[in-house]
């Protein structure tokens, strides 16, 4: 996929939401799940795209609120969950007081931080003592249909692949939030099934973002290389996220004097 940047991802915010932003259901259920989320809960999506989440935040009884560095995204997310207080910013400078949710959660977002622990302590400062921290993102390239597509067109491009990032391997969350000083009270791994109706597509969100000349030329690529995960007239690439939820201190640490 092609999108990259704030700027970027607002411009295909429409097109990710329409393609992507449903397959990730199955790792919301999770998190809000382990997390405990519902009636009274006090919940911050970071990273919150088009307001997905956040919307089924809202139906489970709690007060959901949203950040995205995209104000495309953003500007999705206040219509799919219009009763969540949403904001453009980054996951490192997060424009509430210290303890004012209950959990904090972030799907396909972490990685994108310049410092991720930096970021979790963000998280962990605006999180009640006690509170969750709820992180999913992409497993390793093994687990996932999509990967057999996104090798075939880096070969068609003469691209060297890039390795699973630490976030993505077995037990990488867990180590992230132990180094955070975050206990772990839950991890595991959730299939997320990416099913489209036709070719067009398939090869609209494998090449998102990517301009016209880009997605006739791969075409084909993506296509032959989508083969066997036909499903009827259209496609099933089953995907796999690794999540994690951790807790926050009882107690909130003193910052040092200056």
């Amino acid at each position: 996929m092609g999108a990259g940047g704030d700027d970027g991802w607002s411009a295909v915010a429409a097109e990710w939401s329409e393609l992507w932003a449903a397959s990730a259901g199955p790792a919301h259920e999770a998190l809000m799940a382990a997390s405990a989320v519902g009636a009274g809960t006090r919940v911050l999506d970071v990273g919150c795209g088009s307001g997905e989440l956040l919307r089924e935040v809202l139906r489970s009884g709690a007060a959901a609120a949203g950040i995205d560095p995209a104000p495309g995204m953003v500007e999705l997310a206040r219509r799919t969950a219009p009763a969540a207080d949403v904001r453009v910013g980054t996951n490192e400078g997060l424009p509430w007081p210290d303890g004012s949710f209950d959990v904090v959660t972030a799907v396909n977002s972490l990685q994108f931080a310049d410092d991720t622990l930096a970021a979790l302590a963000e998280f962990a400062r605006v999180a009640a003592p006690g509170g969750r921290i709820a992180v999913a993102n992409w497993a390793e390239g093994e687990l996932n249909d999509l990967d057999v597509v996104e090798a075939a067109i880096a070969e068609a491009d003469g691209a060297e692949r890039q390795p699973d990032g630490d976030l993505r391997v077995a037990g990488g969350l867990e180590a992230l939030f132990a180094e955070a000083g975050l206990a772990v009270v839950a991890s595991g791994v959730v299939e997320v099934p990416w099913q489209v109706p036709d070719d067009d597509t398939l090869v609209r969100g494998v090449l998102l973002g990517e301009d016209a000349s880009v997605r006739r030329e791969l075409e084909p690529v993506v296509l032959d290389a989508a083969r066997p995960f036909r499903a009827g007239d259209g496609y099933r690439l089953l995907n796999r996220y690794r999540w994690a939820v951790a807790r926050t201190p009882h107690r909130r640490q003193r910052r040092p004097s200056p």
